[in-house]
């Protein structure tokens, strides 16, 4: 397989591309990653270095790797977090390119807007931006359930309305749903879930809630649930793989004691997953 990935880069930690590519490569799949932004560390410390790329600039590099022959082949467009119009416009500007010369490509979107303890941490063009214009035109999202809540106009928190939000979110245009971070009241206690949803059904999976949050865990989740999607057509296999994997680097990188994420060291559990957790079938 051969992804185009549009994300952020840091040199230090892991986020974005920078979270992503590596557990991709693991897989065998091959990425073209293009950056968003090159900076020291995630702005979760508070202070960083670097540049911003301009939409012009993702133009570029993706007209150069047109010009290759570059996006011929290509089974899927990834895009993480998106700061503005210029990125967003490029960004679609190169899933249409893609589709012209790779028309069974997919465009998987996290739609990055933020969370349930903190609300929305985008500015009102960006939240314009993603629910309006790029959400419509992805086939397969990742939201977690604040960020879908926020995409349909609901309150999920029950499995049922959150099943509801899925389906409202399927009508504007994804057919394929990553819910992270579902937290239902009457899910065990100590544990969270991930539901996937096509139009095939929808699947439920459990893990303990490991008491810690670590920056790019939502870029690997999202890379890796793609990638099986694209290689399987089977959510409900995409799931389980993906969750074991996430779930082992979170573990190692929480006994690390580490703020970054444990993605070297944790890389045989993108090839090798212990499939130790059921999914099951909720429709």
């Amino acid at each position: 397989m051969r992804f185009l990935s549009i994300q952020s880069s840091v040199s230090y930690g892991h986020v974005g591309n920078s979270a992503a590519v590596f557990p991709l490569q693991r897989i065998g799949v091959e990425v073209m990653p293009v950056y968003t932004v090159c900076f020291s560390n995630h702005t979760g410390y508070g202070a960083w270095r670097g540049p911003l790329m301009s939409g012009d600039d993702v133009r570029e590099i993706v007209t150069g790797i047109e010009e290759r022959g570059g996006l011929e082949g290509v089974d899927a467009v990834l895009s993480g977090y998106q700061g503005g119009n210029s990125i967003g416009d490029a960004i679609l500007d190169a899933v249409a390119r893609v589709k012209r010369h790779s028309p069974d490509a997919i465009y998987a979107c996290d739609p990055v807007l933020g969370n349930a303890k903190s609300g929305c941490h985008v500015a009102p063009e960006v939240q314009d931006l993603i629910r309006d214009r790029v959400v419509p035109h992805a086939d397969l999202i990742t939201p977690n359930q604040f960020e879908l809540g926020f995409l349909t106009g609901t309150s999920p928190d029950t499995l049922d309305s959150t099943l509801d939000a899925v389906d409202r979110v399927r009508e504007i245009g994804p057919s394929t749903v990553l819910v992270t971070s579902v937290e239902r009241p009457e899910r065990a206690e100590g544990t969270i879930e991930m539901l996937a949803a096509t139009s095939d059904g929808a699947w439920l999976v459990q893990t303990p809630h490991l008491p810690f949050k670590v920056n790019g865990s939502g870029d690997v989740t999202a890379a890796l649930f793609t990638a099986h999607f694209r290689s399987t057509g089977d959510a409900a296999a995409a799931l389980a793989r993906t969750t074991a994997s996430v779930f082992a680097l979170l573990e190692r990188t929480l006994a690390a004691g580490s703020r970054e994420l444990q993605l070297i060291e944790a890389q045989e559990a993108y090839a090798h997953p212990d499939l130790r957790f059921d999914v099951r079938r909720v429709r």
